[in-house]
């Protein structure tokens, strides 16, 4: 690192810093959140907006997601336009030569920063921050930030990086260095499986409720418990992993919840992140008195079998004995550790694993206008499910990136 550039890091680092007082505040605790404990099941709250996560705050939550979204969502309210205009004042003062872009990276680093510490002042618990999705393909970016974001807070920061080849190595190189990690944008048992034993990030996810979603939009079913399913074997498949794996502690969460009936029915799973409106639904459900665990039970999802393309479906929540010996051969190589994401992809390739599929740039500019839920006739089945729901997310996530790089960008 030049002495210019360490320069700027440190600015950057001041600016993103917030003094979070000595004060250990108090919540109330709540009799079902506390059932919820007693299953073994973590409670988060997923939101970036500070209002809503008080609004429903109990002594049981234990952390706070964000991401791309939730973050231009606080950003669009104008509460981080004194923070915009600030951090723009000091890099003309300091790095005058940055290219737009470059600014606008390094105020979206402040501003990441600073709505999670506004969350971390509040409830002094960890909050999870993302990386920019520019950065999904580029291990050497995402090792950067993801340092520089934990040096920001170590002691309550967890670090997001999203689920490519890129990010499956430089999870593995994190975690060496004791780096906390969510490993996030998963949607099967698979991808989950190859990440603890490849990286072994402290959680994994599966966004459940976009599986059910993309079951009803493409008419292939009711898409009831089809992301629950998936869930549930993916809980499995880590149970399992952590027993014959003593070095292995990744945790999954259930993300993407939609509503009260889906908290109450993953009772039993590591962790849930959970947004307000599902959590309030959940605390006016008349049932909410029975927590019990669905794990090991038999799921019947709402798929239908006759549809053209139900078949896709099930790579979702199998881990097959092939693939586990894929994971082995992977784990054998001798430059594991100098792997780069193109060559963990070509290794897949090789040995017919197909997790990552070569998207041109048409193939990603028409995901990103579709939004978060693909459609089936726009692809081939030979792309596997899981791959285009990640590739989907990450392309909504770089959309609502891009709205909120803009409203830095009316600053500059």
């Amino acid at each position: 690192m030049t002495t210019a550039s360490r320069k700027l890091d440190d600015v950057i680092h001041e600016i993103a810093s917030m003094e979070l007082g000595d004060d250990q505040p108090a919540f109330q605790s709540d009799p079902v959140m506390a059932r919820f404990k007693e299953s073994g099941t973590e409670l988060w709250v997923d939101t970036g907006d500070l209002e809503k996560a008080q609004s429903i705050w109990k002594s049981e939550f234990t952390a706070l997601t964000t991401n791309n979204t939730l973050a231009n969502q606080v950003v669009q309210t104008g509460v981080m336009d004194e923070v915009i205009g600030q951090t723009v004042t000091r890099l003309k003062e300091v790095a005058p030569d940055l290219s737009e872009e470059e600014r606008v990276t390094e105020i979206g680093f402040v501003i990441n920063c600073r709505i999670a510490l506004r969350l971390v002042r509040a409830f002094k618990t960890r909050v999870s921050v993302e990386l920019h999705p520019s950065m999904s393909r580029n291990m050497e970016r995402t090792l950067e930030y993801a340092r520089r974001y934990y040096r920001v807070c170590p002691e309550f920061f967890t670090i997001k990086i999203p689920l490519t080849p890129e990010g499956y190595l430089a999870v593995r190189t994190l975690r060496e260095e004791g780096m906390p990690i969510n490993f996030t944008l998963g949607f099967s048992a698979r991808q989950n499986y190859l990440a603890a034993r490849l990286s072994n990030p402290d959680y994994v996810n599966v966004f459940l409720g976009r599986l059910n979603q993309v079951v009803t939009e493409n008419s292939a079913g009711s898409g009831d418990m089809v992301g629950e399913k998936v869930t549930l074997a993916t809980q499995e498949a880590l149970i399992n992993v952590r027993k014959q794996y003593s070095d292995i502690s990744t945790k999954l969460i259930g993300a993407s919840i939609r509503s009260g009936e889906q908290v109450a029915f993953l009772a039993g799973l590591d962790v849930l992140t959970i947004p307000p409106a599902a959590m309030e639904q959940f605390a006016n459900l008349e049932q909410t008195g029975l927590v019990e665990s669905n794990i090991g039970k038999d799921i019947q999802p709402g798929i239908d079998k006759n549809h053209s393309q139900s078949a896709r479906f099930s790579t979702l929540w199998e881990v097959p004995d092939s693939f586990i010996k894929f994971v082995d051969d992977l784990l054998a190589e001798t430059n594991l550790d100098r792997m780069s994401g193109e060559e963990l992809d070509s290794f897949c390739k090789e040995r017919g694993i197909d997790l990552f599929h070569p998207f041109s740039a048409a193939d990603l500019k028409k995901i990103l206008d579709r939004g978060k839920i693909p459609v089936f006739d726009d692809w081939p089945e030979e792309i596997a499910l899981d791959d285009l729901m990640t590739q989907s997310a990450l392309q909504s996530f770089t959309k609502d990136q891009g709205a909120l790089d803009d409203r830095v960008r009316s600053f500059l």
